[in-house]
């Protein structure tokens, strides 16, 4: 298996842009990496990293093997999951690319259930922007991604659509809190707090005002759905966010924007297209399909769902 252990450490010095970066964090010597790598690139017959001041960086011959490299070591995940399976055993890593919204219930709910099950599965999550994550699949960093408003799809599967009304939210005392379901003219009346321009709520937003007489005029922008929602409770202020990533309590409360303002997010579930998955991501795909069908049936929200490969 030497061989492998040669890919994963061109893969850490690709990803940490320094061999001395990458030699730290593989536990090697700087000076043994660096054979690795050149005796690498006399075998392969072609230089893969330029040399620069302050590290190195993939050439056009680099990227090509970095993608092959994920490739494969996708591929070797996935056979070492179908063996496990003849053995009995329920092992294998899912890493998923979502969301900030998904971060504070659905993803932890999720997760939770499937290692009741499985639990020699290990999992991880980074939370990414609809670009980002789109970038992550690529590049084999995620399995899978679930995201609200992706932004380009060429290279991304589509598992499972759920729509996901916008919602405003307040503290509970907040005047619009009294309202069932409120407009946007009135949420933007007032102080209102939104995400920065990378999420997907904040697109909706933007294409909501164009050409109408209302405009975002936010007292506040962040990054942080999580500061937002505390927030509120400051300034009197409303936040937008969608029902997945919401939960009502005692002192803030959401409210549905009436869909003749805002269209309603759709919140993707996705793979890298064409590529089959490891058994430990594909059913964990399963589970999610399984549970966003479950909430468009109890929502009556729009869905639309794909098999799992």
């Amino acid at each position: 298996m030497r061989h492998l252990q040669t890919l994963r450490l061109i893969e850490a010095v690709a990803r940490a842009g320094s061999i001395r970066k990458a030699a730290e964090d593989m536990a090697i010597t700087s000076s043994a990496l660096n054979r690795r790598i050149t005796g690498f690139e006399d075998e392969f017959g072609y230089p893969i990293f330029e040399r620069l001041p302050r590290g190195v960086r993939l050439n056009p011959a680099g990227e090509l093997l970095i993608q092959h490299i994920r490739a494969q070591t996708s591929d070797l995940e996935r056979v070492r999951g179908q063996v496990a399976d003849l053995s009995g055993e329920r092992r294998g890593h899912v890493s998923i690319a979502c969301s900030q919204a998904l971060q504070p219930y659905f993803m932890p709910e999720q997760i939770s259930a499937y290692r009741r099950e499985h639990p020699g599965v290990s999992f991880s999550v980074h939370v990414r922007d609809r670009a980002s994550a789109e970038e992550d699949l690529s590049n084999f960093r995620s399995d899978l991604a679930l995201v609200v408003e992706p932004v380009y799809l060429a290279e991304f599967e589509v598992l499972f659509a759920l729509q996901q009304p916008i919602h405003a939210v307040m503290a509970a005392d907040h005047p619009l809190a009294a309202r069932a379901e409120l407009r946007l003219r009135d949420c933007l009346a007032g102080p209102h707090v939104v995400p920065t321009s990378p999420y997907g709520v904040r697109h909706l937003l933007e294409i909501s005002v164009r050409g109408r007489s209302m405009r975002l005029s936010p007292s506040l922008e962040a990054d942080s759905f999580e500061f937002m929602r505390h927030y509120v409770l400051h300034e009197g202020a409303v936040g937008f966010q969608i029902p997945v990533g919401l939960k009502d309590g005692p002192e803030v409360v959401s409210r549905p924007i009436s869909v003749r303002d805002v269209a309603p997010a759709h919140l993707l579930l996705g793979q890298m297209r064409g590529r089959t998955l490891p058994v430990a991501p594909a059913r964990f795909a399963h589970q999610l399909q399984a549970t966003l069908a479950a909430m468009a049936e109890a929502t009556g929200a729009g869905a639309t769902g794909a098999p799992v490969r």
